[in-house]
């Protein structure tokens, strides 16, 4: 990791309110905690290599065949492997988004550009063009149409699209049934996000068969650790346990941006709970610390996103009276550095 994850909580033991992960954190995990507890006796045998049982239980649940599926070690992996599998290549990423895929690409000697359109991939061959869609650190979504014309037009580039927020929009996305059918398009996927579980590491990737045998060749046995494998085959069963409060989540973005811009903070257009702001002035970097060393709360710096700067800061909101807490801190602060 060459930039920098941007969930940093390991670094404040303390944080009361976590709005820096992309991830819903109030869903209840005591039943999954129950269940794995029971299944610690595991950890004393090798897992499967590669998790062909639960592959086969995500298969099953999109209506696809198990080689149309490859679980990873959270969708970080598949970012890497994908960016082994086509080393050397020329890779567009759209911007600005996650540090994660410009690292990866960089690892194994791509030749990388930042484009901000997919009418720039008219400009200069590439082999692959990464994008995230929902977008982080925006929460936009490309208009599907849009998306699939280029798809189509461009069936020389490989679209490698991370889908980990899409239980986080009511947007019209590309799905895993339509995406195998095309030659050249690879999705992310995100147990980690959909579910809240960020420290089990659990992702996969969706594609035609032929693209994801290619990817296999670089793969890592025993990179999902059984605890994980576990815990992602209860996860698919118990799925109706972690319904988003969505249009509650939604209305809540929606306000946040309205009452931050209020306060003078500039913020992007969202069809997900993420909100991208900009601070008038001054740097996001010392409101982090601030938030986290009066308040207890976390935020996301997004000054290492390519095309941000370092006003920019990034939050995912949780729930109203959370919500209302970090814009009273917030307020507090741009009124404390007005007055110095």
């Amino acid at each position: 990791m060459l930039h920098g994850h941007g969930d940093d909580l390991y670094l404040y033991p303390d944080i009361r309110i976590n709005f820096s992960s992309n991830v819903y954190n109030h869903f209840s995990h005591a039943a999954l905690f129950s269940y794995l507890s029971g299944r610690l006796e595991g950890v004393v045998n090798y897992p499967d290599p590669t998790p062909r049982q639960l592959e086969q239980e995500l298969a099953g649940e999109m209506g696809l065949t198990p080689s149309q599926v490859m679980v990873t070690n959270g969708a970080t992996e598949a970012i890497y492997l994908v960016a082994q599998t086509w080393r050397d290549s020329r890779s567009s990423i759209l911007v600005p988004t996650f540090s994660e895929y410009a690292d990866a690409c960089r690892m194994q000697g791509h030749d990388v550009r930042f484009i901000r359109s997919l009418t720039q991939l008219d400009d200069a061959p590439s082999h692959l063009c990464w994008l995230c869609n929902p977008n982080n650190p925006t929460g936009q979504v490309f208009d599907k149409e849009i998306l699939l014309n280029a798809i189509k037009s461009h069936a020389d580039v490989l679209f490698v699209i991370d889908a980990s927020y899409a239980v986080f929009t009511r947007q019209p996305l590309l799905t895993a049934a339509e995406a195998v059918l095309m030659p050249n398009v690879l999705l992310l996927h995100s147990m980690t996000k959909e579910f809240a579980i960020p420290g089990l590491r659990l992702g996969y990737l969706t594609g035609a068969s032929a693209l994801l045998h290619r990817i296999a060749r670089q793969r890592m046995p025993w990179s999902v650790n059984r605890l994980a494998q576990d815990a992602g085959s209860y996860l698919i069963r118990h799925r109706s346990d972690y319904r988003l409060p969505l249009d509650t989540l939604l209305a809540e973005r929606q306000r946040m941006a309205t009452q931050l811009q209020q306060l003078g903070l500039t913020t992007w257009p969202s069809d997900t709970h993420i909100l991208l702001c900009r601070l008038p002035n001054g740097m996001a970097s010392t409101l982090k610390e601030h938030l986290a060393r009066h308040y207890k709360y976390l935020i996301r710096d997004a000054s290492n996103f390519q095309g941000l700067d370092a006003s920019c800061f990034r939050i995912a909101v949780q729930t109203p009276q959370e919500n209302d807490a970090l814009l009273h801190a917030i307020a507090l602060f741009l009124d404390d550095s007005k007055v110095r």
